[in-house]
């Protein structure tokens, strides 16, 4: 099923709006709801195209209702995990129904946003917003969230970036199989549906996978020894909807690439949910240089190891027993893959694989953790990537990474879902005393930062215990994941 964005539907309307700017943020005018059908508004726009600034902003005003970034109820005073609790009736939403010519995408049940500008369902936010929701008793909204992205599963084929036409093109981080493993129905009914899930979902990642070596289809890899990896990837190529003003600048200002390609690769990015990262960049510094599509990236590869061994468990805890060899047997690939082009020998850690230059990458990144996180690599690598870790700590929590570029995706930032994965990962290998120092010092500076502010964020510099910056727009309050991985760390 495909929707139009409303770059596509509006066009003329579209283009003019943001490129006079008539919004702070390219992602307002995406979101807004066409008070008449798109026909009708169009005919009227042809008829007599706004000129000037505020016939522009009239038009705009009378055809569309443009929301505004929500923060109503996102502060408080009470001790954090009562704040914390309070919240996620105020981040909760309802969208059963398709607003006609919108970028909405209407779900079955109520989900949780992550809080500001991102007022749909976001999908890896979902798993780390889901840890709180347990902690805070409601673990009906993880059972919706479940049904959710599976109905999302069954309607598209994959779980998109967010519950808009416009994000479409692409997905996120897969961690579907971490959220469905929490639910609290076993029944085998339910146990066979997400199941099913799972599967829908492995095959969007793994489409073209049948390809020759040494070849590149979609989102999958072969490399010359047979190896199968996945790469990040948007199956769109035009300026984001949600950052197009942002894009076509950016395009502009690099002549010298193929506007076509820096897309792609923006949109893989934003598809890797790091975005925007110095790991991306092809100078490690300026965002037209960005690469994405050219990366084999390490946190991708050990989720869809996750995945494959997952769905093996279930499909054998189920009776389907061929199937479960069968994914068994394309996990142990994926672990062999991984710890063959993923492992860099010199620097002690697991990092990206670069296509163009045929090597592991050197740069040390959070993303390392997922080896971890995952349980994918023996005892000796393990302590050399906890070693790794260590030098991403500081006084708030672990470090993205050690360049500071402006992105929001690196130094001096700190983001509460690398946290749980690094805090989670160190565990599950007996690294307690790294883990605790990490989930300490994050919850001490979260803490310490809502009382005096009264607000969560969505990211923080870890340098100075403070907010975070960088990136597109302003560091956003609510906010699901922060909310989320701080209840788990506080119970813990």
């Amino acid at each position: 099923m495909t929707l139009a964005t409303p770059s596509a539907l509006f066009g003329p309307i579209f283009s003019a709006v943001q490129e006079h700017a008539l919004f702070a943020d390219s992602k307002s005018f995406a979101d807004a709801i066409p008070r008449r059908p798109a026909a009708q508004i169009l005919a009227d726009w042809s008829a007599e195209e706004p000129t000037e600034a505020d016939d522009l902003r009239a038009f705009i005003e009378a055809n569309f209702t443009v929301p505004g970034d929500d923060h109503e109820g996102l502060s408080g005073t009470a001790p954090i995990e009562q704040h914390i609790d309070a919240l996620w009736p105020v981040l909760t939403r309802r969208q059963e129904h398709d607003a006609d010519d919108s970028s909405e995408i209407a779900l079955p049940r109520p989900f949780v946003v992550p809080g500001g500008r991102f007022r749909e369902l976001y999908y890896w936010d979902g798993y780390f917003t889901a840890l709180g929701l347990i902690r805070s008793g409601r673990q009906d909204l993880v059972e919706d969230m479940i049904a959710n992205m599976g109905r999302l599963l069954e309607q598209f084929g994959h779980i998109p970036n967010g519950t808009r036409s416009y994000y479409l093109g692409r997905s996120q981080p897969p961690v579907f199989y971490l959220i469905a493993g929490l639910s609290q129905d076993q029944s085998g009914a339910a146990r066979r549906q997400r199941l099913g899930w799972l599967r829908i979902e492995h095959r969007f990642w793994m489409d073209g996978a049948d390809a020759q070596a040494d070849a590149e289809t979609r989102r999958v890899v072969r490399l010359s020894d047979g190896a199968l990896l996945n790469r990040y990837w948007d199956d769109q190529t035009g300026p984001r909807d949600e950052s197009w003003r942002e894009d076509v600048k950016l395009a502009r200002g690099a002549p010298d690439r193929a506007a076509e390609e820096l897309w792609r690769d923006l949109r893989a990015g934003a598809e890797s949910g790091w975005d925007f990262s110095s790991r991306w960049l092809g100078d490690g510094q300026t965002l037209a240089t960005i690469r994405t599509t050219r990366l084999i990236p390490i946190d991708l590869n050990c989720l869809l190891y996750g995945l494959e061994q997952t769905i093996a468990e279930e499909a054998r805890a189920l009776g389907e027993g061929a199937d479960a060899d069968a994914f068994e047997a394309r996990a142990r690939a994926r672990a062999a893959a991984i710890n063959g082009h993923l492992w860099n020998e010199a620097e002690g850690f697991y990092a990206d694989y670069d296509l163009d230059r045929g090597k592991v990458r050197d740069q040390l990144t959070g993303a390392t953790a997922f080896a971890l996180f995952t349980g994918l690599c023996d005892s000796e690598r393990a302590q050399h990537t906890a070693d790794a870790l260590a030098r991403l700590l500081r006084p708030g929590g672990l470090l993205t990474t050690l360049r500071e570029t402006g992105q929001q995706w690196d130094a001096p930032n700190g983001w509460a879902p690398l946290q749980w994965i690094a805090v989670s990962g160190l565990r599950r290998y007996g690294f307690t005393d790294l883990a605790t120092t990490i989930a300490k010092s994050w919850v001490t500076m979260v803490d310490r930062h809502y009382r005096a502010t009264g607000v969560l964020l969505e990211k923080y510099d870890v340098e100075h215990e403070g907010a975070g910056a960088g990136g597109e727009y302003v560091t956003e309050t609510g906010f699901g994941w922060t909310n989320g991985v701080t209840l788990e760390l506080l119970a813990r």
